[in-house]
C-alpha cells in the first residue's frame, strides 16, 4: 500500500499543470456528479421496487378474486344440477325397464341439465359417475361408477365435506381444471355414493391469467402437491427468456412457498440473476397464485440511466479536458520557453537564454519577470564560471611548476654535490662515466617535451639514476624490474617513479650498503599499480604513521624533507591534482625487512592526461 501511494505521489508530481489542472477540475466537477447522480439512481430504484411490489401485490389479489369467483360460478352451476331431483332419482334407478319412460326422460329432465351446462359457458362438461348396474350410457353427462378413477376416491371427497378441486382432471387433466361432488342419495347406503364431475379448460378457467400482461410479472398457477405442477402461459415474455431454466425457478419459488400469507417478497437467485415472487394461497384449490418478476426486468430503466449517466460524465470530462488544454496552452506557452531553456542549459549549452521580446522599459507579466530573471541568472553564473575555470588553472600551473621546479633543484643538488666530492677525494677514470649517466639524468629531467612516457622511458631513467649512484658511492643497488614488453609501451606519467627510487637509494640501505629494488606491475579494481618495493631497513613505525598520514591529506603538520620524503609527496600531489583522490601513493613498511611504496593510476590510457 505504501508503495501504492508513494508512486502515484511520484505520477502526481512528474505530471505536467495541465494533467494536474484536468484532474482537479475532474475532482471538483465531475466525481461529485457522479455520486449524486447514482444516488438518485440508486432512490429511483428503491422507489421502483416499492411501486413493482405494490403492483405485484394489487395484481394477485386481483387474480385471487376473479379465480374465487370462477369457483364460485362452478359451485352455483354444480348445486343447480344437484336442484334436478328427478333427473337424479332417474339415472340411480333402473333406467333399462322402460324404454317409453327413457324417452320422457330424455326430453325432459335431460334436456333441462344440458340447458344448464350451456348456459354456463365456461363448462366444458359435467358428468355423472354412478354405482348402479341398471344405468344406460347413452349420453356423456352419464356413466358407470367403474368408470371413475380412482375408485376410492369418493372416500377423500367425503373427508373434504363433500366436494373438491382439482388443478389437474385425473382424466385428461393436462390442460383441464375439474371440481368434484359427492351426490348423496338415501337409501343407496350399501352402495360407493355417486360423483358428479365438472370439467373445465385451463383456457378458459385461467384466461386473464394466461393472457400477455403489460407489467414486468409472469403470473404462474402452482400446485401445492409435490412434485409441484404449474399453469402459466408459454408464449409469456419471461417464459422465452428464461427458456429451459425456467423449471429451476419455477422449482427454487416453489421451496419458499407458505400457506400462510406473507407480505414480504420470496427471492432467489438462480445463475447470476435475482427474482421476486409475490403470492396468494387459494385454499380450495390448493394452489398458490404467483407472480414472479427478475431483478433485471424491474431495474431495466435505472440500469438504463447508469449507462446515460456515465455518457454525460464523460462528455462533460471530454469538455473540460479540451477547456483546461485550451487554457493552459495560451497561459503555459511562454513558460515551456523557459522549460526548454532549462533543458538545454542543463545539457551544457550555457548560451540558451529566452527571448521575452519585450522594449527596454517594458516589464511584462509574472512569467516575463521570471525569463528577464533567468536571463540575467544565466549571464551571471557563465561569468562566474570562467571566473572559477581562470583561477582554477592559474592556481594549478603555479603548482606545478613549484613541484617540477622543487624536484629538479634537488636532484641537481644532491647530483653537483657528488661528483664535487669525487672530484676532490678520487681522481679516477669513473668520473667519466658518471658524467655520462649525471647527462642522461639531467636531459631527461629538463626535457618536457610531453607530460606522459612510455614505462620504458621512466625505466631507463631509473637504470641510469642506479648506475650513477652506484659509481658515485661505490654501493651495491640491485634494481628487478623484469616487465612483459605490453607494459613496458604503456604510458605514465613523467618524473613519477624516479623520486621514489631514490627514497629508496638515500634510505633504505645504510651507507656503502647494498639494497633490492623490485618493481613490479599489476591491475586492481580498474587501477595500474606499480609497486616500488626494497629490503632496506624500513621505515620506523610512527614515522611510518606520519607519512601515510601526509599521503592521505589528514596531516598538519609541516613536510620536513630528512623526516618523510619531499620527493614522495610531491608525486603523490601532482598525481591526485589531475586524477583525484583516488589515485596517488601509498607506503607501506615492515622496520628491519621492507618498504613498498605504490603508485595508482587510471588503467585506461586514455584517462592518463597530461600533468
Amino acid at each position: 500500500m505504501n508503495y501504492l501511494l508513494t508512486r502515484l505521489r511520484k505520477l502526481y508530481r512528474n505530471a505536467r499543470i495541465s494533467q494536474k489542472l484536468f484532474l482537479a477540475f475532474s475532482l471538483m466537477i465531475a466525481i461529485p456528479v457522479i455520486l449524486v447522480s447514482f444516488l438518485y439512481i440508486r432512490m429511483q430504484e428503491t422507489q421502483l421496487y416499492k411501486d413493482a411490489m405494490s403492483a405485484g401485490n394489487s395484481h394477485v389479489s386481483w387474480l385471487n378474486e376473479q379465480l374465487r369467483s370462477r369457483m364460485d360460478i362452478i359451485e352455483n352451476a354444480s348445486n343447480t344440477a344437484l336442484t334436478q331431483k328427478s333427473f337424479v332419482d332417474f339415472i340411480h334407478s333402473n333406467m333399462l325397464v322402460d324404454g317409453l319412460r327413457l324417452v320422457k326422460f330424455k326430453q325432459n329432465q335431460f334436456e333441462q341439465m344440458q340447458n344448464i351446462i350451456q348456459s354456463n359457458a365456461m363448462i366444458s362438461e359435467l358428468s355423472f359417475y354412478v354405482d348402479n348396474p341398471n344405468l344406460y350410457e347413452i349420453w356423456p353427462e352419464i356413466y358407470h361408477y367403474q368408470k371413475f378413477w380412482p375408485q376410492d376416491y369418493w372416500a377423500k371427497l367425503r373427508d373434504e365435506g363433500g366436494a373438491a378441486y382439482r388443478l389437474f382432471s385425473f382424466k385428461d387433466g393436462e390442460h383441464t381444471l375439474s371440481y368434484y361432488r359427492l351426490v348423496r342419495l338415501q337409501g343407496q347406503e350399501k352402495k360407493r355414493p355417486s360423483i358428479m364431475e365438472i370439467r373445465v379448460p385451463h383456457s378458459m378457467f385461467f384466461s386473464d391469467l394466461l393472457q400477455e400482461s403489460k407489467g414486468d410479472f409472469f403470473s404462474v398457477l402452482m400446485n401445492e402437491s409435490d412434485p409441484p405442477q404449474y399453469v402459466y402461459n408459454p408464449e409469456h415474455e419471461f417464459s422465452r427468456k428464461a427458456g429451459e431454466g425456467l423449471d429451476e425457478i419455477l422449482g427454487g419459488i416453489h421451496r419458499q412457498l407458505d400457506v400462510l400469507p406473507q407480505e414480504s417478497p420470496v427471492k432467489i437467485k438462480v445463475g447470476d440473476q435475482s427474482y421476486y415472487a409475490l403470492y396468494r394461497y387459494i385454499a380450495p384449490l390448493n394452489t398458490y397464485v404467483v407472480d414472479i418478476a427478475s431483478h433485471q426486468a424491474l431495474m431495466k430503466g435505472p440500469r438504463s440511466w447508469y449507462a446515460f449517466v456515465v455518457t454525460i460524465t464523460l462528455f462533460v470530462l471530454l469538455l473540460i479536458m479540451l477547456l483546461v488544454s485550451h487554457t493552459t496552452r495560451r497561459i503555459f506557452r511562454r513558460l515551456d520557453n523557459v522549460l526548454a531553456s532549462m533543458r538545454q542549459v542543463r545539457k551544457g549549452e550555457l548560451d540558451a537564454t529566452i527571448d521575452t521580446g519585450l522594449d527596454e522599459n517594458e516589464r511584462g507579466d509574472e512569467i516575463d519577470e521570471v525569463a528577464v530573471s533567468y536571463n540575467k541568472m544565466l549571464h551571471e553564473v557563465k561569468r562566474l564560471m570562467t571566473q572559477v575555470v581562470d583561477k582554477q588553472l592559474i592556481a594549478k600551473n603555479a603548482q606545478l611548476h613549484s613541484l617540477h621546479s622543487q624536484i629538479n633543484s634537488h636532484f641537481l643538488y644532491n647530483a653537483l654535490e657528488s661528483i664535487r666530492m669525487l672530484a676532490e677525494v678520487q681522481r679516477q677514470p669513473a668520473i667519466a662515466n658518471s658524467l655520462v649517466s649525471l647527462g642522461s639524468q639531467l636531459r631527461y629531467s629538463m626535457q618536457w617535451r610531453s607530460d606522459t612516457v612510455a614505462l620504458r622511458e621512466e625505466l631507463a631513467n631509473i637504470q641510469s639514476y642506479v648506475q650513477f649512484i652506484n659509481l658515485m658511492e661505490g654501493g651495491s643497488i640491485i634494481l628487478r624490474a623484469d616487465l612483459p614488453q605490453e607494459v613496458l609501451r604503456y604510458a605514465i606519467p613523467k618524473m613519477c617513479m624516479q623520486p621514489i627510487v631514490e627514497n629508496a637509494v638515500h634510505h633504505a640501505a645504510p651507507s656503502g650498503g647494498s639494497v633490492c629494488i623490485q618493481i613490479t606491475v599489476s591491475v586492481e579494481n580498474e587501477r595500474l599499480l606499480i609497486k616500488i618495493q626494497d629490503d632496506g631497513e624500513g621505515v620506523d613505525p610512527e614515522m611510518l604513521f606520519r607519512l601515510q598520514a601526509a599521503l592521505r591529506g589528514d596531516s598538519d603538520s609541516p613536510i620536513v624533507t630528512s623526516k618523510n620524503g619531499l620527493g614522495l609527496e610531491n608525486v603523490n600531489k601532482r598525481l591526485q591534482l589531475h586524477y583525484g583522490e583516488d589515485y596517488g601513493l601509498w607506503i607501506d613498511s615492515v622496520q628491519g625487512v621492507f618498504t613498498c611504496v605504490t603508485i595508482r593510476l587510471p588503467w585506461e590510457n586514455v584517462n592518463l592526461g597530461g600533468w
